[in-house]
């Protein structure tokens, strides 16, 4: 048991530890923030400018965007010190990746305190109007008429309109062969010229090739029905119960992170998320804003874990 004077020696230093940590959301930040991020030109580098533009106000300080290769950024990230000056701002790839791929030098729970979700973009199942099917019911039937006959275009590896079509595959029981292309502007221009027959491409890309009749689509892979494609049934409503397949984007910082700090942060964000400003910007570039707790989002990336690692481990995907 301890002694008495040393218990009463440690309540007024457990006081003042909590005290400190307290105090240390409350005064911080007292410099500029990085917030690193993927390439620019990509969902996470608009996400990140975004968040940089909208908190540095709130906070006091300057945010500032750091973009670096993508296959980096989640180590560079964990290794930081974890002090709420180097945050993360990435989507569904830090915690899919390690499920594609070997070698990944980062752990996507133990690395990272999650801070929140900030939003998230839905793909489309669309066609060429070539092919004889006009909803998601027809399609399925169609394909299982024709097993391995229809093309599927899709990006690398793990892009979400890969990961959209093979869950879409394993769920409707049917036998699409994919083709594959280094981006998804390639896979979506060999779409509407017939080249292949249907694609699960973000709404961004595909919405004005539909608008324009140069491609048909059929659902939306979001689980409820989703503004960025208005009218648009689900395709877990329309033939596959349960389908869902969207990219979220989140912010993080590194493990160990001071609770203060990291609450500090996410009500500085939700806050920002709930303006129209931030709604309409992300919604212009294909995002619908998505909050939640810290919790929320590592209860969501474990589930998306487990239900896409399933799929990665049965269908065989490998980044090499």
């Amino acid at each position: 048991m301890l002694k008495p004077r040393f218990v009463a020696w440690m309540v007024p230093l457990g006081l003042m530890i909590l005290g400190a940590g307290a105090a240390s959301g409350q005064t911080y930040p007292t410099k500029p923030v990085r917030i690193v991020t993927a390439p620019a030109g990509a969902g996470n580098d608009f996400v990140a400018r975004v968040i940089a533009q909208g908190l540095s106000g709130s906070l006091g300080q300057q945010l500032v965007v750091d973009n670096r290769p993508a296959g980096i950024v989640g180590e560079l990230v964990a290794k930081a010190p974890a002090d709420g000056y180097t945050l993360l701002a990435i989507g569904s790839v830090l915690w899919l990746t390690p499920l594609l791929q070997d070698g990944v030098a980062y752990d996507p729970v133990k690395d990272f305190s999650p801070i929140s979700v900030t939003g998230r973009s839905v793909n489309l199942l669309v066609v060429h109007p070539s092919v004889a099917a006009n909803s998601v019911r027809e399609f399925i039937a169609l394909a299982k008429s024709k097993p391995g006959v229809l093309n599927y275009a899709a990006g690398g590896t793990g892009a979400s309109n890969h990961l959209a079509a093979e869950l879409f595959k394993s769920m409707a029981g049917v036998d699409l062969v994919r083709i594959s292309y280094k981006g998804s502007g390639p896979a979506v221009n060999d779409l509407v010229s017939g080249q292949v027959q249907v694609m699960f491409p973000t709404t961004a890309a595909g919405l004005p090739h539909v608008r324009s009749g140069r491609l048909r689509a059929l659902g939306v892979t979001s689980l409820q029905p989703s503004a960025l494609a208005p009218g648009l049934p689900t395709v877990a409503e329309s033939g596959v119960p349960g389908y869902e397949s969207v990219v979220m984007y989140a912010l993080f910082a590194p493990a160990k992170t001071p609770a203060p700090i990291v609450n500090r942060l996410h009500a500085e964000l939700a806050q920002f998320l709930k303006s129209p400003g931030a709604t309409e910007r992300f919604f212009n570039a294909g995002i619908e804003v998505v909050a939640s707790s810290p919790r929320e989002l590592a209860t969501a990336m474990a589930s998306e874990m487990t239900r896409m690692g399933k799929l990665i481990k049965d269908a065989r995907l490998r980044v090499p």
